[in-house]
This record gives structure tokens, C-alpha cells and sequence, in this order.
């Protein structure tokens, strides 16, 4: 698990090369696969949008210096292999013989153009710039050797790394529009992007020359399929190999279909609800009993949001919504994954503690609140945040859900306009440190910090904690930090942590599929079984 990574001295281990072609069959000319995902990606601009959707379709089209196995480990990419020249720097040896999409060479002078770019994304709901926020400088040794020079000791480089999609400076691709009408769209990746069209599909053609090997499926067609029901009923009448996001309402029947078969994993996702930290009241969205806008905002006050937590029977949510699909949490991560803190546990569930609390607060008799929630990009989403309002309402938080399609929420959440939302992360480098960079980091674009915090949480205490275990090279005490983190991150309750997911996709017989913790779904884990 992307726990048990050994960050400083392991990952030094991962840069070692290895034969990836010998695990590829040799490819068909004519075969093709149908992917049948639940949430459409927003954008193929690799550096657009950090989001399950866009990475998955993005990281078959490109690659990435340092890649992730289906663990959350990292192995060479288009780094064959690195090693720690000091504590702040770093060598890189790039692979030779790579080109891209169109037929030019791949070499180091992308890479440093690619940094560049990272940071600048125009409009970007939340971008890759985190992962770059320690490297001071890139010095080109020569075509295929990076000198990687960081601010201070950053023993995550590496896993950082594996979050960065690798543009060429040819293209000069600058706009995301330029990669969504496929101009830009050319990379090193095992497909070449032949067409997209927003909200319908997109459709891939092997790359022959793929330094990885040539994939077994000539096409593939990457279809956008929102509605749970159709996507199911398109696996099950042949439309479709493969899909994600099952149901958790049809995970059972399909375990027992003999035409299919299922996949799972613990996921590196965890599900919260997500007050916003902002000091100004006046939202529709939170008032009193008589409906007047509340002229403070309730949820900068602890006990509130501690009430709130005791106020949910997570137990119920994976039993009753998530039909067994997840377990109760009261953190970021799966057990055993670098950071993990074993001795913090979700909040009991105590709804008359919960009461009492909210009277302290100075709210006996509750409030109003509208929960804002997608309803196409989690599993059971909306129906989770249905359940937790329920739950909130019987302790005199008279809570309603405003639920909508995920392309509607994202332009809203980016303007902070839900006082109280349902939201998710999966921790995309398999520790702790990703969540509490992008996520609980107070939001600055010189330190490129908060990314991903779109509801205003600012914690220096945390930050400041984060930053001490980010320097820190020796791997236990650095682990030992981290598990500080989260013991905080417990004590203070800035968001609500409800539920760690289990990770399942379902496909036809005939196939093999190899599940990743990452929830991505992509064309290289899937192989015939013949």
C-alpha cells in the first residue's frame, strides 16, 4: 500500500529500471475495448483540473517522469531512474528514444517547460502547482539528465513528481481549449487522443512506438456515462467492457452474474463534509428557524462543527447508503498508509452530546442549513448527503440537500458559494502530506499551498506542522510528524470526515483488470485473459 512506501530511501529503489514491455501481450491490430466511466472529465488539458475524471483520461495520453503502479507506488516513467545528489538536489536520467505523438523527440528541455506551465493554467478549479512548490530551479545537464534543485530537503520529490504530466515545448500548448480540440493534445503516452467531445466520450488509438510496449487494444472508446442505471444496464448488454463506480445498490447482483466479473480495492478516498471557514455570515443557505440569514458563521466555532460529527451514525451511512463499500473514518487515509495515525477514530456518534454542544455554542434551539452535494462524481453522493441531513435535523439543525449535476457544482464551489458542502479527496501521492498541502494548506500562491482548499480554512498550527514534516528526510520521524498532523487535524474538526471508500469496477468475462487505489480507470489495466 502506498503506506508502506519508504519515502526517503524506497523511493530511491523505485528509480531502478524496469522491463515494462514484458509485461504487455503482444497487441491485435484489430482489437478494440469500451470504457464506460461514471464521471465525465472536464477538460483533456493534463494541467487544468486536479480530479479523478481528468486524470484518468489524461495519463493514458501522456506520461510523467515518475510513474504510480496500481499501489500507489512509484516506479520509472519517462525517468528511467533518480537518485539524491544532496538534500536539495536531485538527478534525473531521462529515457532515450522516447518521442512524442508526432513523431519528435522527447527530452529534458519539455520538462522544464512543463514546470513553467504547471503554475500559470489560466481558470484552473484547482491545479498541480502544489506539487511543484518546493523546486527552486531545473538545470538541463544535458538532453537527458535533470539536475532538480529544491527549496529545502523535500524527500517527496519523486511522489510528487508522479502528479505531473509531461507537455512538449514543440506544441507550445498554452490554452486548455488547444488540448480540448486535440491541437495540443500530443504526448508520449501509450494512446493518442483521435477525438473528444465534452460529456459524451472520448476516443484513444494505441501508440505503436510507446516506450512502455505497444497496448493490447488498437482503440479505445472512453465514453461518459453519468447515470448509474445505464451504465450498469451497458455492461450487462455488451455495450461496454468495462465500467467504474458501480452502484453499490447492483455491486452484489453483479458479483453474482456469471457474464461479469468485479474488482475491488480499499481506496486511497476518503468522503467529508466541508463547512466554510469564511468570517462573514448572511447566507441563504444558513439561517434561523425563521429563515433570516444567520449574521455570524456558525461553523468557525468548534463545537459546532465538533456537534455536527457526533451528530452522524457513520456506521449506519456504510451499512444502510454504502451497502458495506467503505468504513467509517475519522482521517484521510486507508490503514497502513504513510501517515496514517492509528490512534485517531471517528467521532462517536452521541446525538444528545451533539445537543448539548450546539446549546454552549449558542444555538439551543439549532439553525437552518442547505447542504450543496453533486450527484453524478461519488459513489452514493447524494444519497449520503440526504442521510446526514437527516441526522443533523434530529438534533435541531433543520438541514435540506441542493443536489446537482458535478459539471454544475465545480463552477460553484470555485466561487465559495456553499456555506456547507459534501466533498471528497483521494490522496493522489498515497500518503499524508497531499491532503494537508492541497486540501487543509492555508491557500497562497507564492508558497503554492490550499490548491484544493476551497472553503477558506486557514490553520498556521497546521501548516506550520506540515511544513516541518515536508523538510524532514528521515523517514520514521517524518512518519511521526505526520501522525501529529493528523491528531490535530482530529482535535480541531476543520472538516467532517465521514467515510473511506472501497474502489470496485465490474467487466466482462474474457478480461482481466487489475484494480487501482487511485480509483483511476484506464486502458493499461486492462488485458484479455487469453
Amino acid at each position: 500500500m502506498a503506506a508502506g512506501i519508504p519515502v526517503s530511501r524506497r523511493v530511491l529503489l523505485a528509480g531502478l529500471p524496469v522491463a515494462l514491455t514484458a509485461q504487455a501481450p503482444a497487441p491485435a491490430a484489430g482489437r478494440s475495448l469500451t470504457i464506460g466511466v461514471g464521471t465525465p472529465p472536464t477538460s483533456v488539458d493534463p494541467h487544468f483540473h486536479n480530479n479523478g475524471p481528468n486524470n484518468s483520461l489524461t495519463m493514458q495520453i501522456f506520461d510523467r517522469l515518475v510513474d504510480r503502479d496500481a499501489r500507489a507506488r512509484p516506479v520509472p516513467g519517462l525517468a528511467e531512474s533518480w537518485r539524491v545528489v544532496s538534500d536539495t538536489e536531485w538527478e534525473f536520467r531521462l529515457r532515450r528514444g522516447v518521442t512524442w505523438h508526432d513523431g519528435r523527440d522527447f527530452t529534458a528541455d519539455d520538462v522544464v517547460f512543463t514546470f513553467a506551465r504547471v503554475p500559470e493554467v489560466a481558470n484552473s478549479p484547482g491545479g498541480f502547482g502544489g506539487f511543484l512548490r518546493q523546486v527552486a530551479r531545473v538545470e538541463v545537464a544535458d538532453p537527458h539528465t535533470l539536475r532538480i534543485h529544491t527549496k529545502q530537503p523535500h524527500p517527496l520529490l519523486p511522489i510528487d513528481l508522479t502528479q505531473i504530466s509531461i507537455i512538449a515545448r514543440h506544441v507550445n500548448g498554452t490554452a486548455t481549449e488547444d488540448y480540448n480540440s486535440g491541437r495540443a493534445a500530443i504526448g508520449t503516452g501509450a494512446y493518442r487522443l483521435i477525438s473528444y467531445a465534452s460529456g459524451d466520450r472520448a476516443v484513444l488509438a494505441r501508440n505503436e512506438g510507446w516506450w512502455g510496449g505497444a497496448e493490447p487494444w488498437a482503440t479505445v472508446n472512453y465514453r461518459f456515462l453519468a447515470n448509474d442505471a445505464s451504465r450498469t444496464a451497458a455492461l450487462l448488454s455488451g455495450d461496454v467492457d468495462l465500467i467504474d463506480q458501480i452502484p453499490t445498490s447492483d455491486l452484489a447482483k453483479l458479483k453474482r452474474d456469471p457474464r461479469v466479473a468485479v474488482s475491488e480495492i480499499a481506496s486511497l478516498r476518503t468522503m467529508f463534509m466541508a463547512p466554510m471557514h469564511s468570517p462573514e455570515g448572511g447566507s441563504s443557505a444558513v439561517t434561523d428557524n425563521g429563515g433570516a440569514p444567520l449574521t455570524r458563521n456558525p461553523f468557525l466555532d468548534i463545537r459546532v462543527r465538533r456537534a455536527l460529527s457526533m451528530a452522524i451514525n457513520r456506521e449506519a451511512l456504510v451499512e444502510r447508503v454504502m451497502e458495506g463499500a467503505a468504513e467509517p473514518t475519522g482521517q484521510w487515509l486507508p490503514r497502513g498508509a504513510f501517515g496514517y495515525n492509528p490512534e485517531v477514530k471517528p467521532d462517536s456518534f452521541d446525538p444528545d452530546a451533539a445537543k448539548r454542544l450546539l446549546a454552549e455554542a449558542g444555538y439551543p434551539q439549532g439553525f437552518r442549513l442547505t447542504i450543496a452535494t453533486p450527484n453524478d462524481r461519488w459513489p452514493n453522493d447524494s444519497r449520503l448527503s440526504q442521510a446526514v441531513a437527516q441526522m443533523w435535523t434530529r438534533i435541531g439543525v433543520r438541514t435540506t440537500v441542493d443536489s446537482m449535476p458535478y459539471a454544475a457544482f465545480v463552477p460553484r464551489r470555485t466561487r465559495f458559494e456553499f456555506p456547507m458542502q459534501m466533498a471528497a479527496w483521494g490522496s493522489s501521492t498515497g500518503e499524508a502530506t497531499n491532503y494537508l498541502i492541497n486540501i487543509t494548506g492555508t491557500p497562497n500562491r507564492q508558497k503554492l499551498t490550499g490548491s484544493n482548499n476551497m472553503w477558506r480554512l486557514s490553520d498556521p498550527a497546521l501548516d506550520e506542522m506540515v511544513a516541518r514534516a515536508s523538510a524532514t528526510m528521515d523517514d520514521a520521524a517524518r512518519e511521526g510528524l505526520l501522525r501529529d498532523a493528523v491528531a490535530h487535524y482530529a482535535e480541531t474538526v476543520p472538516y467532517i470526515q465521514l467515510l473511506q471508500l472501497t474502489n470496485t469496477w465490474a467487466f466482462r468475462r474474457g478480461l482481466r483488470h487489475d484494480p487501482r487505489m487511485d480509483e483511476r480507470t484506464i486502458a493499461m489495466g486492462v488485458r484479455p485473459d487469453a
